[in-house]
């Protein structure tokens, strides 16, 4: 009898009326650069395991790293669950699905050659710049059982690079990073290569425009927007009426540009269940402008009357399932990045901001970290001590135009886009 097994045992013989276990486990073997050269390898190994039953109604959640004693984390459970108040046991019904395991590791040796190609490449183009990485293959296994029967799980590997790259002038200092997330395969030398292009962007340092500009956000920035957007689909934030958009159900929101789904089997970071044990599924979020769905856990859907949504998430192991959302995809556009670029006559790009960007207000001000200055079409040179300020909401109604160039930052896959009249502050 395995460990979650004997937990469940436990808790029955306790007198919990319903118990669930989740268990996590990873393996990682990252490869670190620094100062242009390989600093370490490591190996990190980490186990946990997550109790969560209902006795006389009322829950309790313990955890345990490591080895675990059972019939510890047992008492410990029902003794944290006669503090809280009665809720109705949300757990999901007899189902056993072990699901393929998704992506294949590479051999430590092969990182290190990643690594290296990349380092050498910028050198070869920037031979001044410093330049430090990670590179990482991720090996996750999840496993969900409960007492009703729900016995799921599955194993998930992936690989991940990452570039930094500074270049100090004088007193001029330049910090560019890029990086991949995938399954199966990296591309070290587009990412090199996606560095290098924005070093040459950067050459020279020019005036920023000021007042109401158009904005081009990168892939990579435009996910400051989406940040927002997500909370403001949360069906939580909507029950609680925190969310602008708690009434507007079935009405537009954002510009008639922008359709907005999750895409759980697409990419990286897929997965086939949420922490409820509920199969994921495609959803559309936004179509055309419209808010057409909240995304909800069990207990968020019930309240809703609409039902899960397959988005029971746990932001950790001592944590409970709370709605959140997996592969926000963001549908492209037609245009090429150079195409929108010559979409601009006096405007910036945004590819990397400082600090964290809006909350549920929505409202931002921003420091460009990395930013260009585009007129009559082409990019001129970096701006340097420039600032933005808008609000989300407002600048998703602006939308004119979306690219083509999705990209993955963490699970939100995105296109760059230009927003029209955002405030640029500056000085020369």
């Amino acid at each position: 009898m395995d460990i979650a097994e004997q937990l469940l045992d436990l808790a029955a013989q306790a007198g919990a009326e319903a118990a669930e276990v989740y268990q996590a486990k990873s393996l990682s073997r990252p490869v670190f650069f620094e100062a242009n050269r390989l600093k370490q390898l490591e190996t990190a190994q980490s186990e946990g395991v997550a109790l969560r039953l209902w006795k006389d109604g009322k829950p309790g959640l313990a955890v345990a790293y490591g080895a675990v004693e059972p019939k510890i984390l047992v008492a410990k459970s029902i003794e944290l669950s006669q503090l809280n108040e009665p809720e109705t046991p949300e757990l999901n019904g007899a189902n056993r699905n072990i699901y393929p395991d998704l992506g294949h590791a590479i051999p430590m040796e092969e990182l290190v050659i990643m690594g290296k190609k990349a380092i050498e490449l910028v050198r070869a183009e920037f031979p001044e710049a410093i330049c430090s990485s990670q590179w990482d293959c991720d090996i996750e296994t999840t496993k969900l059982v409960n007492s009703l029967g729900l016995d799921c799980s599955y194993t998930d590997t992936t690989l991940s690079g990452y570039l930094a790259v500074e270049w100090i002038r004088g007193d001029d200092f330049l910090s560019v990073g890029d990086g991949q997330t995938q399954r199966g395969h990296l591309d070290p030398e587009k990412i090199a290569q996606s560095a290098i292009k924005r070093l040459q962007w950067a050459r020279k340092n020019v005036n920023p425009p000021t007042g109401k500009v158009p904005v081009l956000f990168t892939a990579k920035a435009a996910d400051m927007l989406w940040e927002t957007v997500q909370a403001a689909m949360n069906g939580k934030r909507a029950i609680e009426g925190a969310s602008p958009w708690s009434d507007r159900l079935g009405k537009k929101v954002v510009s008639p540009l922008l359709t907005l789904t999750q895409e759980p089997d697409r990419g990286p970071f897929s997965c086939p269940f949420d922490d409820e044990g509920s199969p994921t599924r495609s959803l559309t979020l936004i179509q055309e402008g419209k808010l057409k769905l909240f995304y909800a856990d069990r207990t968020i859907g019930r309240q809703l009357g609409s039902g899960s949504t397959g988005n029971g998430f746990r932001s950790g192991l001592g944590s409970y399932p709370t709605p959140d959302l997996v592969n926000l995809t963001v549908a492209p556009g037609t245009k090429s990045f150079a195409q929108l670029v010559q979409h601009l006559d006096n405007g910036i790009i945004i590819d990397q901001i400082l600090g964290s960007g809006a909350g549920m207000s929505g409202d931002f001000s921003i420091n460009v970290e990395l930013g260009y200055r585009v007129r009559k079409g082409e990019i001129v040179g970096r701006v340097k001590d420039t600032m933005v300020s808008g609000n989300v909401y407002t600048a998703l109604k602006q939308v004119v135009a979306i690219g083509a160039d999705i990209d993955w930052n963490g699970p939100c896959h995105t296109p760059s886009l230009i927003v029209e009249g955002l405030s640029v502050t500056g000085r020369g």
